[in-house]
């Protein structure tokens, strides 16, 4: 590949690129004109990547010579408590989130909007962007300095058990992998039932958890999702989990989401096995994928001199899938330490799924981490009651009077559904004050006013239904990540259940449209929707909902042109000269002549005229393209200036998009 080429895909100049390279560990010299393909796609795929780590030396180079910390004290401070939501925190420091995200992302550390940070972290990624952070005054503690983090309040609760007390409990199991490569089915392997039949497109949509037994031993096992737009989901998966799976198609091998999915177990510093699964299929091909394991992982299967666990199985065929069993039983009695709870203290776990049911009202899952949760015990989130367990589901939806540590329970009788990722305890708490469950959004004059602000900028303002807050999240998430200047997304409001009359009346005040999710537009919302011309779409994957919605951003980005030579032809021979035009005769010396490309027509390299190529004949048959060392005759349509000996230089404007 040319190094122009690959400097043009990477989105850097040629020079930039041979500069970097070594630096990045390439040998490849200042002087290089090609790369070889093998090396060129592994600066592709890696690019990002070895970027990031560019930045950090180079970031840690200008901390140690005291240039960083200079031009930043500079800056005003900005005062951050020792816990923030990164929301919060965007909104504190004027970064944007997504600025914000990509940040933390380098420093392995995967988190959705409404997820804490605490100082330490805020700080880094503050330095990492320029900002002057320092922790909020001693003792003027605000709300969310109070409150403690999910992860930190389970381990608070564990810790402040006697070694006594802690008996083993059954270890949770979070699988982890990229789209389509056999999470599901080999849960569904794992538990003899027909999981995926269920998911619309085949992809799991939400969090669930289930348990199974194995050799007189339970194992809970917590699905998460593969597409990118669960990435904040799958993040919370591993935060609650003892043990994962990295599940890799033997047929496709290692993919963004595998790596993503590592890097989150890696931060999370979970013990692992690889599941080298669709190992039935005729293109499989095992020593592949250790191979990208070890190259792009760093990851040295058992079998080659290595630590890492690699066993194949096919979900499919049921194959493997006992040996995985023993593995996950083997690996939890090596961390038997860290997996043990008090079944006798009051119940306290983490809520893995949210939604509002049409006939129980607020319906939550949550996974119990210490104690046994009782039907009529009084569940507290962040210090507020929400209600009391009037009746609770294990995974296969039969009753049952009390869940144990490590079991998954549907929780029926809360005053309002909490949310995903909130840590539940059993107490007393402040009454919740109950407001009417639905938009979480603006009022109407504050619509009325965005509708305003609107007017002459290019903006899409959404109003989001879902059916479980889950989805709602991971929608919200995967906008986020979409910035462009000049594009502005508001989500004017969201909420759970149908669409209902009320959701037409709000977009059609705020000029939004409404996006349903795993929701039904009810018959008297369809008709004052067409009477008010409000766009309403539901879908049932979630992805889908995001690329049509990329494909309306890409539709308002004002589109730029860049210039894209194709090729040279040396004059031969003049035929005809008009007013308007000539027709010429020639040989394409390199790259290619096309119908319809723009032409500069250049004399000892000074340019003398523009025109256009309007036809193109070879031995008087009409051709569209003519490649380099044909000869052919041309129509070239502008000032009639071309002479034998001239060079012809052809070239056309292709239209670019941000992304």
């Amino acid at each position: 590949m040319n190094v122009t080429e690959l400097a043009r895909i990477l989105k850097v100049t040629p020079q930039e690129l041979l500069d970097k390279l070594p630096r990045l560990g390439f040998d490849i010299g200042q002087k290089a004109i090609k790369v070889d393909n093998k090396t060129a796609q592994k600066i592709i795929r890696e690019w990002s990547f070895l970027n990031r780590q560019l930045e950090a030396r180079q970031q840690a180079e200008k901390k140690q010579s005291g240039e960083l910390a200079a031009s930043t004290a500079e800056k005003p401070a900005i005062k951050i408590p020792s816990l923030i939501t990164i929301r919060d925190f965007s909104a504190l420091t004027g970064a944007p989130v997504n600025k914000i995200l990509a940040e933390l992302m380098k420093n392995s550390i995967f988190s959705s909007l409404n997820e804490k940070i605490d100082y330490d972290t805020a700080s880094i990624i503050g330095a990492d962007l320029g900002l002057n952070i320092v922790p909020s005054q001693t003792g003027q503690q605000t709300d969310l300095d109070k409150e403690i983090s999910e992860a930190d309040t389970m381990k608070t609760v564990l810790s402040q058990e006697a070694d006594a007390n802690l008996q083993i409990r059954p270890p949770i199991v979070v699988v982890m992998g990229h789209v389509d490569h056999g999470k599901t089915k080999l849960l569904d392997a794992i538990r003899q039932t027909n999981v995926v039949a269920g998911e619309a497109g085949g992809i799991t949509q939400h969090i669930g958890a289930y348990q199974i037994k194995h050799q007189d031993k339970l194992i809970t096992f917590i699905d998460t999702p593969g597409h990118e737009a669960f990435t904040a989901m799958r993040n919370r998966g591993a935060r609650i989990a003892d043990i994962a799976i990295l599940v890799v198609a033997a047929d496709d091998g290692v993919k963004p989401q595998t790596v993503e999915a590592y890097r989150i177990m890696e931060a999370a510093k979970l013990p692992f096995i690889v599941a080298i699964n669709k190992i039935d299929k005729p293109s499989a091909n095992i020593d592949m994928v250790k191979r990208e394991l070890s190259e792009q992982l760093n990851l040295l299967a058992e079998d080659w001199g290595g630590k890492t666990v690699c066993l194949p199985i096919s979900a499919k065929n049921n194959i493997g899938i006992s040996e995985l069993l023993d593995m996950i039983l083997l690996t939890a009695s090596l961390e038997e330490k860290n997996i043990k709870a008090n079944p006798n203290a009051a119940a306290s776990g983490t809520i893995i799924e949210s939604h509002l049911d049409r006939g129980q009202g607020p319906v939550a899952t949550v996974l119990i981490q210490n104690g046994t949760l009782k039907v009529g015990d009084p569940l507290t989130f962040n210090s507020l009651l929400y209600g009391k367990v009037r009746a609770m589901y294990d995974h296969l939806g039969r009753t049952v009077d009390q869940a144990l540590p490590a079991m998954p329970v549907k929780i029926i009788g809360l005053k309002m559904a909490p949310a995903i990722g909130d840590v539940m305890r059993v107490g007393q708490g402040e009454k919740v004050k109950i407001k009417k469950i639905g938009f979480q959004g603006q009022d109407a004059s504050k619509a009325s006013q965005e509708k305003k602000e609107a007017i002459g900028a290019k903006s899409i303002n959404l109003i989001i239904k879902t059916d479980v807050l889950g989805s709602g999240e991971a929608i919200e998430g995967s906008l986020a990540k979409i910035e462009l200047p000049e594009i502005k997304i508001n989500i004017i409001a969201k909420g759970l259940g149908n669409i209902t009359e009320g959701d037409i009346t709000r977009a059609e005040a705020s000029s939004a449209k409404i996006l349903g999710f795993n929701v039904q537009v009810i018959p008297l919302a369809q008709r004052l929707a067409r009477e008010k011309s409000v766009a309403v779409k539901t879908y049932k994957i979630i992805y889908e909902l995001i690329n049509d919605l990329k494909a309306e951003i890409d539709g308002l980005v004002e589109q730029e042109k860049e210039r894209v030579d194709l090729g040279r032809l040396k004059v031969l021979a003049i035929f005809r000269t008009e007013k308007a035009g000539q027709i010429v005769g020639g040989r394409v010396i390199d790259g290619r002549a096309e119908v319809g490309a723009m032409i500069e027509v250049t004399r000892e390299k000074q340019l003398l005229a523009e025109g256009k190529l309007i036809k193109l004949q070879i031995a008087k048959q009409d051709v569209s393209i003519v490649e380099t060392n044909q000869e052919c005759g041309l129509s070239y349509e502008g000032k009639p200036v071309i002479q034998a000996d001239d060079i012809l230089q052809f070239y056309k404007m292709e239209k670019i998009k941000p992304k």
